[in-house]
């Protein structure tokens, strides 16, 4: 990953309408990762990532911002709403889970890479194991007959009988029987034909306990316990010749993938280069010291402390340090402030960055700039009906007027509120689609008007409706 800040932000641009505070904030801290790793190994583990916290109303692109940029340097990625987790004691989840998710995200994601490489060999094992389940059976071959009638068949020798019992020249195991029965297989010539393969069914029972150790790292032990003792049991089943190839290849690309590897690799790129999205980081902060669920909240931040101050957290692939894992948390702050989270926990986001509300002219451009704009989602999905849709830009300008306007008189949810608008605009369009006779449909500022004047006139059926 060596995109220059200017070059991160003008990506996140063709996603991420404005907020170009955050994204410069954002564009550096992925550059500085990239300059840490070109300093001396020695001194490399001295520099540790600046956390940011992105200040602002929800449906202004914190969270998007977030994921494009873990999308961009392709670098293990966890969203996870701080709310979910309560202190020691409390109903909730353990914070160290987080890194056990992104974890076994990681892995699952990296197996998944490996498997893509080796699709080709995995592919072709899987064909020849296929073929041998096509070829006929030669468990009890009849025997041919001689001139003198039957004849013993010597060791080795592999004889197709014909029509009126000759002997032919090949057999099931002949190469030129396998090589026409393995074009018949890639010309689909057998993809109706079932045949009957294996697999082991692993059924792990379902046990919760509730320790100090906490549920996820007990039913982690749980499931390798019962894995052993259980070790899963062979089943048979008929598929066709398609779904059996699809089947026995995955199985293949699993055993060329070397899982050791896989492992290895995911611990440390979720050590070096992990992103874990602090969501709803608002939540957690205490106003004021009582009792109560402040009591809760601080014991939240105070669990959460050492994990982002850099720790040692314990999967079962192994141990994985926090220290260089870049955290993104993220809150409205209506009711509070960045000054009260607990002082030690402000120390760990140094970058603070509040991101803008968003008006009209920002949904004119969210609804038509970005790569996948809502717009085009629309015309893409009508376009699978066989129906060509369009938009005016006085259709749009009205879509974002009345957007901004209902964002103003009832709840500010950002640029969200373009999905219930547009949502409700199109709902006749996308029921009649498939009956439709004409397939050219035109959205015009007329129609916007028609489709959306009763809800934007009635505050109260607006509040309810969009």
């Amino acid at each position: 990953m060596s995109l220059t800040p200017r070059q991160i932000v003008a990506e996140l641009d063709k996603f991420v309408i404005g907020q170009e505070q955050a994204k410069r904030a954002v564009a550096v801290a992925l550059r500085n990762r990239w300059r840490r790793q070109q300093i001396d190994p020695d001194f490399r583990d001295e520099v540790y990532p600046k956390n940011i916290i992105l200040i602002g109303p929800t449906g202004v692109g914190k969270t998007e911002i977030a994921r494009r940029l873990a999308n961009l340097s392709d670098s293990p990625f966890l969203k996870v709403e701080a709310s979910k987790f309560t202190e020691v004691g409390y109903v909730g989840r353990d914070v160290e889970s987080m890194i056990r998710d992104l974890t076994e995200l990681t892995i699952s994601r990296l197996k998944t890479q490996e498997s893509e490489l080796v699709k080709d060999r995995a592919r072709e094992a899987a064909e020849e194991r296929l073929l041998d389940l096509l070829l006929p059976g030669r468990h009890q071959p009849p025997q041919p007959q001689g001139p003198q009638g039957p004849r013993t068949v010597r060791p080795g020798e592999v004889i197709e009988l014909g029509p009126m019992g000759q002997p032919q020249e090949s057999g099931p195991d002949h190469p030129r029987t396998r090589e026409r029965l393995r074009q018949a297989l890639k010309a689909g010539k057998l993809d109706e034909r079932f045949v009957e393969i294996e697999f082991t069914a692993k059924a792990t029972p379902k046990l919760e306990i509730f320790s100090s150790q906490g549920v996820e790292e007990m039913d982690l032990n749980l499931k390798d316990m019962f894995g052993q003792l259980f070790p899963g049991q062979t089943k048979r089943r008929k598929v066709k010749v398609p779904e059996a190839l699809e089947m026995l290849t995955v199985e293949e690309a699993g055993r060329l993938v070397d899982m050791e590897q896989v492992v290895e690799k995911a611990l440390a790129k979720v050590a070096d280069s992990g992103i874990v999205f602090l969501d709803e980081i608002d939540k957690v902060a205490v106003r004021s010291s009582g009792q109560g669920p402040d009591v809760s909240r601080e014991g939240v931040q105070r669990d959460l402390l050492p994990i982002v101050e850099g720790t040692t957290v314990n999967t079962k692939h192994g141990p994985v340090k926090t220290d260089h894992i870049l955290f993104i948390a993220s809150g409205a702050f209506h009711m509070t402030k960045p000054s009260d989270l607990i002082p030690e926990l402000q120390g760990r986001f140094p970058i603070r960055v509040e991101l803008d509300s968003l008006g009209e002219e920002d949904f004119v451009r969210i609804l038509t700039e970005p790569q996948n704009a809502l717009t085009t989602q629309y015309r893409t999905l009508m376009a699978t009906e066989g129906v060509e849709l369009t938009f005016t830009p006085e259709a749009v300008r009205a879509l974002a007027a009345i957007a901004d306007e209902i964002n103003q008189s009832t709840e500010n949810i950002g640029a969200r509120r373009l999905h219930t608008v547009l949502e409700h605009l199109l709902e006749e369009i996308s029921f009649e689609a498939p009956e439709m006779e004409d397939k050219r449909v035109e959205v015009d500022e007329g129609y916007v008007e028609m489709r959306l004047a009763d809800i934007r006139q009635d505050r109260d059926l607006s509040r309810y409706i969009l």
